[in-house]
């Protein structure tokens, strides 16, 4: 722990680099000890100077393969990005937990009830009292503090906001009451809880996953309960590419529907062999009874489950491509992978609205931009929303230029890959 004094004083300094220098891109440490600095100065304004604190980060997520497999009990190459949450946090003696967000409202959370508050549903606090009973549940220490945080992971961005803050105050936990000894799994893991029992809504694991054991994560979902979680090591600063996010300005709402019939017609698929999900599905049968299915099931159905059968697979050759060291095989399976989210899975735009299409108009505009060069895809869930890309350094102004004018000046987020999840920073 250091004074928060003490803190600011360090942060004008070159002391923390080489830790900034791994957490985020070297061009943005200067403004990043700036943005310490603000919620260094936060936690005095609310909790009194002169307390003892640490500093926390926990980054937000991308999916990188494996789209929509997960609810199917799929396999999932998921990674951490530059983009985080941070906390400046110390101890109290009150058994209370007392966190403020920038521009939102304090959340207090008095330890002494740990049982699911019906008004607290779809509110943060529902988090923080969900983590700490997740910590409790688990028989591990928990006890009072003060947080100050800040978040620059993007709101409905695809890059998991809500699991990045999770994960924060699972490592804020873990640092000061449990010397570091739970692993970034079951951080993970009680991130989940808290947003399944606490918040009110049924995730999967991904996103909490990624944020917390950081960088490749590849993740197989074939029993949810225990899945299995490798991670994978490649230096993706060493191959001289970004990762963009390109914001296309869609609309999600009146899309549930959609992404619903995307596992309804998957499932229905494995129903007609007696399974609840399609990876318990032989493939071979699948593909010696597809004239049946089309007929029963439509050939909507079909192709979705011809994607997801394909789709796991490539995640783990994209996983043994990352472990070679092999960046271009790498990248043809992020095209191969968009381009059966596009033709077979069919989530890049929704029948009910053909001429609103801009996920369509973003990959097209990705694909005379970066053919022979690069990769993209559609990123997550689809049909409106986000696109990924990993675009070479020599290209990288003109896909920001034509992207932005296509749609609107901050429509391209420029990101890395970050090595490391959740973390005490200082």
């Amino acid at each position: 722990m250091i004074k928060t004094a003490d803190l600011k004083t360090k942060l004008t300094t070159a002391e923390y680099d080489e830790i900034f220098a791994k957490i985020y891109k070297k061009e943005d440490i200067s403004s990043q000890k700036e943005r310490y600095i603000r919620i260094a100065e936060s936690f005095e304004q609310l909790f009194g100077s002169g307390r003892e604190a640490g500093v926390f980060s926990a980054p937000g997520r991308t999916e990188v393969g494996g789209n929509h497999t997960d609810h199917n009990h799929g396999k999932v190459l998921a990674a951490s990005v530059n983009l985080d949450a941070v906390a400046v946090a110390g101890k109290n003696d009150e058994n209370i937990v007392r966190v403020k967000s920038e521009g939102y409202k304090m959340d207090v959370v008095d330890l002494a009830d740990m049982s699911v508050m019906p008004e607290e549903r779809g509110k943060s606090a529902s988090l923080v009292r969900g983590v700490c009973a997740g910590f409790r549940n688990r028989g591990y220490n928990i006890g009072g503090f003060d947080a100050a945080t800040a978040s620059d992971v993007l709101s409905g961005s695809g890059l998991s906001s809500s699991a990045a803050f999770e994960v924060l105050l699972g490592t804020i936990l873990n640092n000061l009451y449990n010397d570091g000894k739970v692993s970034a799994v079951e951080i993970a893991q009680i991130a989940q809880f808290a947003e399944n029992e606490y918040f009110g809504k049924p995730c999967g694991l991904m996103d909490q996953m990624a944020c917390s054991v950081g960088g490749f994560v590849q993740i197989d979902f074939k029993d949810p309960a225990v899945p299995v979680i490798n991670k994978v090591d490649f230096d993706f600063a060493s191959c001289n590419h970004a990762l963009c996010i390109v914001d296309t300005g869609g609309n999600h709402a009146d899309l549930t529907d959609e992404y619903a019939a995307v596992r309804g017609e998957m499932e229905s698929v494995a129903a007609k062999f007696g399974k609840a999900v399609l990876r318990d599905v032989d493939i071979a049968e699948f593909e010696k009874n597809i004239p049946v299915i089309r007929e029963s099931a439509g050939d909507r159905a079909v192709l979705r489950a011809m994607h997801f059968f394909n789709e796991n697979k490539r995640v783990d050759l994209q996983a043994a491509a990352l472990k070679d060291g092999d960046f271009e095989a790498f990248k043809a399976l992020i095209i191969d992978s968009g381009y059966s989210s596009y033709m077979y899975n069919q989530n890049v735009y929704t029948c009910k609205a053909p001429s609103d299409q801009p996920v369509s108009v973003a990959l097209a505009i990705c694909s005379d931009i970066l053919k022979g060069k690069g990769a993209w895809r559609v990123h997550g869930g689809g049909f409106a929303g986000t696109i990924q890309a990993f675009v070479p350094e020599f290209v990288l102004d003109e896909f920001k230029s034509r992207i932005c004018a296509a749609f609107g000046e901050k429509s391209c987020y420029v990101l890395n890959i970050r090595p490391v999840g959740g973390i005490k920073v200082i």
